[in-house]
């Protein structure tokens, strides 16, 4: 069987993660959505996207399909229902469709014809930015079971002070001495060449996937996830950072997600708690206003490829844009749009040539080419957030 992701109504609420990205790609737990999907199906997927994304990420159809919606989750019991799926059959969660089954060709899929399954159980839904690190823990946990069943781990060298041994995995080539890890709280996940430099404490959930590194006396509390080729140092709360980020020095990220290439200067802080306790409100791309998220904690929401200077504070509640660059001192303001260049006394735009110039650097860094493909992507993206920019 054929299967392919498609992005569903909830990609308007996940932005700006998926300006840059199908929802499928996006990274809670240990794995991407996407990741989750192929494992538990144990073959490749591909994607229906947006179209700017749809040369990265093309759709591949053969004669029989089935279409899963990328907000989902699987569990064993959805991908047991998946893969019994038959012509004309959908499987809905109460209102929302998870997965139809479809021929080539088929256009213009009236779902209301279809026979509906109901799938009862519980899964993890990805329909709101803040859904990433709210609902990490749960997601590093069930990714550390599907990752590490029947396997075995890497010694865990003398030298650290450890509890709770037997919820911690450690991968080859990873690396670590002189630390604390509690994995009584959750799992501890460490990745291939991964590092936990000394002194650093950590109580799970924590994914610290291949290649990212927790620096000296590193502090971290779960559920986070650090993904891969990213590094972090301060202190970190229940936060996101999907791939190849920093936070590199001291200072507080807490409840907050990071897309891939961004950076965060020495000493950033954000907060994650209004002074008066409140609920928070988050920018929301599809009303072009703030939106409440019944959540108390929430911290800052980074897309791709932006970036802040040292000493930035960042409010409650704070929406950055895909390829922003803010410095100076004060709060910006809790939404900056995409290539916005800045601070708290105001922004101007941050030219493409300007930004697509350190892209190329910031990625050969890493040694991966900033194609054509990614930089007609984030043109794409200036084009489509012209509307959020004053100037």
């Amino acid at each position: 069987m054929n299967y392919i992701l498609f992005d569903g109504p909830a990609r308007n609420q996940l932005l700006p993660f998926t300006y840059t990205r199908p929802v499928a790609d996006i990274r809670v737990g240990i794995l991407t959505i996407r990741e989750k999907w192929e494992k538990h199906l144990q073959t490749t997927t591909t994607t229906v996207t947006e179209d700017y994304l749809s040369e990265k990420w093309p759709m591949v159809e053969l004669e029989t399909n089935v279409m899963i919606n990328s907000s989902f989750c699987p569990t064993e019991a959805l991908v047991e229902k998946i893969k019994d799926l038959k012509e004309n059959q959908a499987i809905f969660k109460d209102e929302e469709v998870i997965a139809f089954f479809t021929k080539e060709g088929q256009e213009d899929i009236d779902l209301s014809t279809f026979e509906a399954i109901e799938f009862e159980d519980e899964t993890i839904t990805i329909e709101h930015t803040w859904d990433i690190f709210s609902k990490n823990a749960e997601a590093i946990t069930q990714d550390f079971k599907l990752i590490t069943q029947d396997r075995t781990s890497q010694p865990i060298p003398k030298s650290n002070n450890i509890i709770g041994a037997e919820h911690i995995f450690i991968e080859e080539g990873a690396k670590l001495e002189f630390t604390t890890l509690n994995a009584n709280t959750g799992p501890i996940y460490i990745g291939k060449n991964a590092e936990i430099m000394e002194g650093s404490v950590v109580r799970g959930p924590l994914a610290l996937c291949d290649n990212a590194t927790l620096k000296l006396a590193t502090k971290i509390y779960g559920a986070t996830t650090v993904g891969p080729h990213s590094k972090v140092g301060g202190e970190v709360n229940n936060s996101v950072l999907f791939g190849y980020s920093n936070k590199g020095h001291d200072g507080f990220l807490g409840n907050s997600v990071l897309g891939e290439w961004c950076n965060l200067g020495a000493d950033t802080n954000n907060s994650n708690l209004k002074n008066n306790y409140a609920e928070v409100r988050l920018w929301d791309y599809e009303t072009e206003g703030f939106a409440k998220t019944g959540l108390q904690f929430c911290g800052l929401m980074m897309g791709d490829h932006s970036k802040c200077g040292i000493n930035t504070m960042f409010n409650t509640g704070t929406v950055v844009g895909v390829n922003a660059n803010i410095f100076g001192s004060g709060f910006p303001r809790n939404f900056v749009p995409s290539y916005s260049w800045g601070g708290s006394g105001g922004f101007t735009t941050y030219l493409t040539k300007k930004a697509f110039e350190v892209c190329k650097v910031v990625m050969s860094r890493r040694a991966l080419e900033f194609t054509d493909i990614d930089q007609s992507i984030l043109e794409h993206v200036f084009e489509e957030t012209k509307k959020f920019r004053r100037d």
